[in-house]
Formats: structure tokens, C-alpha cells, sequence
């Protein structure tokens, strides 16, 4: 699923959640999943403790780094249901916000965090330049 979401990635999944199952200092603070039965995960949730998200002005602020849900079981809830999960996990924290983002074209990830209680705080293009 990491792989659908994040193709331009691809062969640093595997590594990366090894490292979070190792207990390792990792990118990943907390991974979130669902399933339909024990043999079928068709979502899941990455989270990421930041120092910094657009529109808070706390020092520490729980990023939802990652959040798909397989498109054959779209539209049944369960990306709500994931992301009820993360807000649990932060609430347990102490926390009292959460952040994410969206590519400023995706429409139907606006659409979801919207949806969900999320509100927009910014939009951005982002740059980069090779030296």
C-alpha cells in the first residue's frame, strides 16, 4: 500500500517499517492498520510527531504523513475509522491537534480531510533548485 501511495519511494519502504518494528529511531512515530480479516490490509495511517505544521501554534505537533485506504474498499469508511484511530493516539499523548496536507490538485483528499473535520489552513507550491 506504501507503494500505491508513495511509488516514487519504492525501495525505501521496506527498510523504513522494518525500522519502526525494530524499535529503531524511525521517521514513523506510530503506524495504523486496517484489515478485513487477518490475511487483508486495506489501509493504513503513518504518523509523524513534527516540530512545526502550518496553522498551530503548539511546538510539537502530530502529522499524518501517510493515510490510503485501497480503492476497491473506498467509500465505506473506512479512512474515517482510520483516522478516528489517529486521533485516539494523539489525544493519548496529550495532544490536542492534528495535521496533514494534500497535493494542491487532489481533490478527493481535500474532499476527505474536509470530511472529516480537518480545515484548510494554507495552500503552497513548492520549489526546489539543483546546485
Amino acid at each position: 500500500m506504501r507503494s500505491e501511495l508513495w511509488p516514487q519511494a519504492v525501495e525505501h519502504h521496506a527498510s523504513e517499517v522494518d525500522t519502526f518494528f525494530e524499535g529503531k529511531p524511525s521517521f514513523i512515530d506510530q503506524i495504523i492498520v486496517c484489515e478485513t480479516d487477518p490475511q487483508r490490509l486495506v489501509g493504513f495511517a503513518e504518523l509523524r510527531v513534527r516540530n512545526y505544521a502550518e496553522g498551530s501554534e503548539n511546538m510539537a505537533v502530530p502529522y499524518l504523513e501517510g493515510w490510503f485506504v485501497d480503492v476497491s474498499c473506498r467509500g465505506r469508511g473506512i479512512g474515517a475509522l482510520l483516522i478516528a484511530a489517529t486521533e485516539e493516539w494523539a489525544r493519548s499523548l496529550g495532544y490536542s491537534e492534528l495535521a496533514s496536507d494534500a497535493r494542491i490538485d487532489d481533490e478527493r483528499s481535500i474532499a476527505a480531510h474536509l470530511a472529516l473535520g480537518f480545515r484548510e489552513v494554507e495552500r503552497s507550491v513548492s520549489f526546489l533548485k539543483k546546485l
